[in-house]
């Protein structure tokens, strides 16, 4: 028998809000899961039956529910025999499971829906236009607090209703404040999170604060060096933080050094650092500006960018790599402005030997891979997702996407006159981007519009509109997205991480800082580093690893150092280093560093490999990885990469033995190569004691063999 509240007379209906698709029924779909990637919102649908992922083509969703097995999902003259609620609710075999229950406002939704007719609504007034959350900011004064969450969501022909119970609410850091399925909200530790609130296509946040509950804190004002120290000390005292001190000497100049150019300080300019009785806040300074015009620092970051832009040989050939290498090399190298050197890539035309920028577009070749690459490098924005369907987590669209991906539709490549060498040029006909709905011809238009118009022209030469648009001052992206990169690089995280997802479902954990760095990077004409050396010379980035009783628990308001472990590349140099050894690759001039290689073709499928070299098959940070494994500390312990080099009979320890270094001398020396620091009194007497003991060629090589496989030569502290 069926329930009495849904026995409803015709006049009853009549009188009932008419009940839409649009508005009513596709954000029930949505909140129980059946537009999910799990179920029918996958690629291919399950069991036979497809739906958009998460709702973003309602449209869609209402055409195949109702025409589909010729439209037997419904049963008007009896909408509780209908497919569409026997199933969810199990009184069918249903391979999703129970969804919601049969007496449940959900079904009853669905139920009048069908008994009304099934009505799509009306696109102008049934679409939401925006959400409202309350509140807009959450502050707990102390772990174990709530909060009630309330999302309203407003239509086009203006009305609003409270959606709370079907919008999607989730923790970016659930370990710091959770949320329950009614929207309630529980501060778990000390911190900063994000509540993501998402319905039917529209997003919302809000911030979370959970504060130190800990008596008797007092703030301490550190000096400040720049305003990087500004905005971040007034964050920490927000939270009841109080930052670290600055690290020693010795400990910042191996981090710089390491940051700057991938390379170990020396014995000897450690020793010199140390006894320079300059002030400590002026040496540092100067330090960081002999570091940065050294030719260590320009091969440092041509690594860096080759990762990001895909220098391999396996799709430039051998010499297309030099050659765009060196172009790589000569633009960190004069300090090219960085909108200038993004231009000349977006722009570049003729010979891939002769105008080496043309490469860029060599490794991706097709419009869609290279907007891809072009987005995520240049603005930090992830638009892959959107060439299937709406961006899930964003308000990127399937059409902004093709929109994108339009303004290389022209861009071609053919064979040059030398073996490898391509011609990059515009294509003048049948290069229009089309639709993958209806095939209809996609015009180009920027993701966002820019404060300062700028035309494009409906013709082959459009990318240049868009390298106009996207290096620009005013693009709210761009300066952004590489100020966020670099910061990245000095602190191991970004003010946005990933630094290549920026979304509003990914806020800054300072917004404040990163905007002041933007406007500092765009007030000084994009001068990189102009931006490293603000950053380096901060009292933040100076830090002390070691925290206090305030600071020990945070991990993401930059209150102190956070260990780093050190990259392929420079790993590599920094055992060579430490060992007075010099690495051996192939295809290379013997004293090439590894941090100077070409391409990952050098040395492949070695240590440089295991220990997180990135192949360039993307364009990703992720692909560098900088964690320890288990293969990884085998390899340390027996490999021979460490092995040979301690052994090396050319090498430091033979040398310090040749030179008639007494035991005292020569430990010292093994801890300024190896940790950028002179020994403590323990360590002092515990070497010393250890190569009185036997052989002190081979307890030497010991020696120096330990303090390689220690976390202290692994990481930057």
């Amino acid at each position: 028998m069926r329930p009495l509240l849904l026995l409803v007379s015709a006049a009853a209906l009549s009188a009932q809000p008419t009940i839409t698709f649009l508005r009513d029924v596709a954000p029930v779909l949505n909140k129980t899961g059946c537009t999910s990637g799990p179920c029918h919102g996958a690629a291919k649908g399950k069991n036979g039956f497809k739906l958009s992922l998460r709702g973003y083509d309602p449209q869609f969703d209402y055409e195949a529910l109702l025409y589909d097995l010729a439209g037997r999902r419904f049963n008007r003259a009896d909408p509780g025999r209908s497919l569409m609620l026997a199933k969810p609710t199990q009184q069918v075999a249903h391979g999703g499971g129970l969804r919601f229950e049969k007496n449940s406002d959900y079904y009853k939704v669905i139920y009048n829906w069908i008994a009304q007719g099934v009505p799509f609504g009306d696109p102008a007034k049934d679409t939401v236009a925006s959400i409202e959350v309350e509140p807009k900011e959450i502050a707990m004064p102390k772990p174990g607090e709530f909060a009630q969450v309330k999302v309203l969501a407003r239509y086009r022909d203006g009305q609003s209703r409270d959606v709370t119970k079907e919008a999607t609410i989730e923790s970016n850091v659930p370990d710091v404040a959770k949320v329950d399925l009614q929207a309630k909200v529980s501060g778990e530790r000390v911190g900063e999170a994000t509540m993501l609130v998402r319905y039917q296509g529209r997003y919302g946040t809000i911030p979370v604060t959970i504060l130190n509950p800990k008596p008797g804190f007092a703030w301490k004002a550190l000096p400040q060096h720049n305003y990087i120290d500004t905005h971040i000390d007034a964050k920490l005292q927000k939270l009841k933080i109080q930052p670290s001190g600055l690290a020693d000497d010795a400990t910042f100049l191996r981090r710089v050094s390491l940051d700057l150019t991938g390379q170990l300080p020396t014995p000897e300019e450690v020793r010199a650092f140390l006894a320079d009785a300059t002030p400590t806040k002026l040496k540092r300074s100067k330090s960081i500006d002999k570091l940065i015009a050294r030719p260590a620092y320009t091969d440092y970051w041509t690594l860096k960018w080759g990762d990001l832009l895909q220098s391999s040989r396996k799709y430039l050939g051998e010499k297309g790599t030099f050659a765009f290498r060196e172009w790589i090399r000569d633009s960190i190298a004069t300090n090219k402005p960085y909108d200038k050197m993004v231009r000349e890539l977006l722009t570049s035309r003729g010979s891939s030997y002769e105008d080496p920028a043309g490469n860029y577009f060599r490794a991706t070749r097709e419009p869609k891979p290279t907007m891809e690459k072009t987005t995520q490098v240049f603005m930090g924005v992830r638009l892959v997702c959107a060439q299937c369907h709406d961006h899930p987590f964003e308000r990127w669209t399937q059409n902004q996407y093709f929109q994108m991906s339009a303004f290389f539709s022209a861009v071609g490549l053919r064979p040059g006159y030398e073996i490898g060498e391509e011609i990059v040029f515009d294509q003048r006909t049948d290069y229009e981007m089309k639709h993958p709905k209806d095939s209809r011809v996609v015009a180009p238009e920027f993701l966002i519009a820019s404060s300062v118009p700028v035309p494009i022209p409906n013709d082959d030469r459009r990318r240049d509109a868009l390298a106009t648009w996207l290096a620009s001052k005013q693009n709210p992206f761009f300066a952004k997205a590489i100020a966020n990169r670099v910061w990245s690089y000095f602190f191991g995280k970004g003010i946005i991480d990933p630094v290549d997802d920026i979304r509003a479902s990914n806020p800054p954990v300072n917004p404040a800082l990163l905007d002041a760095l933007t406007k500092d990077l765009t007030d000084h004409n994009f001068d990189i580093q102009h931006l490293m050396r603000t950053i380096a010379n901060s009292r933040a980035y100076q830090a002390a690893i070691t925290p206090n009783e305030w600071n020990e628990k945070d991990f993401d308001n930059f209150s102190h150092a956070a260990p780093r472990r050190v990259g392929a590349e420079a790993l590599m140099d920094a055992v060579a280093s430490a060992a007075g050894a010099r690495p051996n690759f192939p295809e290379v001039p013997e004293d090439t560093n590894a941090t100077q290689l070409p391409d990952p073709h050098v040395g492949r499928d070695g240590f440089l490999d295991l220990f997180g070299r990135p192949s360039r098959e993307s364009s990703c940070e992720c692909e560098r990885r900088v964690d320890l494994s288990l293969p990884q500390a085998l390899n340390l312990v027996n490999g021979r990469t460490i092995s040979d080099a301690v052994a090396d009979p050319k090498g430091r320890i033979a040398k310090l033995i040749l030179g008639g270094k007494n035991d005292a001398a020569m430990v010292e020396e093994l801890y300024l190569a190896a940790f950028s620091r002179l020994p403590n009194k323990a360590e002092s007497e515990r070497g010393q004691k250890y190569l009185s003991g036997g052989v002190r060629a081979v307890r030497g090589q010991d020696l120096l063999w330990a303090l390689l496989n220690s976390k202290g030569f692994l990481y930057i502290y």
